[in-house]
């Protein structure tokens, strides 16, 4: 798998896990659990980006 591909892909497993904390956070009115969710959510969006920036320097 390349690079990039790998990034986007954990990068979205990353968004989708801060996503659920998040909410997690939200519901148990716990913030350090929400604030860690936004924090990885955050996280995996730049990650993802960085996948898709380094698929197109690769063409």
């Amino acid at each position: 798998m390349k690079t990039s591909t790998k990034d986007q892909v954990e990068g979205t497993f990353h968004e989708i896990k801060g996503k659920v904390k998040e909410t997690a956070g939200k519901l148990s009115d716990n913030p350090n659990l929400e604030g860690e969710g936004l924090g990885e959510k955050i996280a995996g969006k730049v990650q993802k980006k960085v996948g898709q920036v380094e698929k197109v320097l690769e063409k």
